[in-house]
């Protein structure tokens, strides 16, 4: 998947392709509830982004922005219950990669509402 130069489509595509393959690991360790919140939310992300290009209105664009933000919110929650939880697998390296996706779509947000 490469969408040209699209820095956000890339970076929450591959986000959901590693969410993918932790929620897979919490399903081998039958950590079900986690792993299907964390699934949902985790690959929303860059569907609503992806949404937004195709957007009718500025307004609309902005709107799944925002989306995207509660889901990214959302997903910090779960990763950090399994970050402090007893016997769950690393998530330092998936906690990063959403902080910065975070960055970036606020930004976008911020931007994207003084235009």
């Amino acid at each position: 998947m490469e969408e040209k130069n699209n820095i956000i489509i890339n970076l929450t595509f591959q986000f959901a392709l590693k969410i993918i393959e932790y929620c897979e690991i919490l399903q081998e360790e039958k950590r079900f509830i986690i792993a299907n919140q964390l699934l949902k939310s985790g690959t929303s992300i860059g569907a609503n982004i992806r949404e937004a290009q195709n957007a009718e209105s500025k307004a609309d664009f902005i709107h799944k922005f925002k989306t995207s933000a509660k889901e990214i919110e959302e997903t910090m929650y779960w990763l950090e219950l399994c970050k402090y939880s007893k016997n769950y697998p690393n998530v330092e390296e998936l906690l990063e990669q959403i902080s910065n996706i975070s960055r970036i779509v606020n930004k976008i947000i911020i931007t994207s509402k003084q235009n």
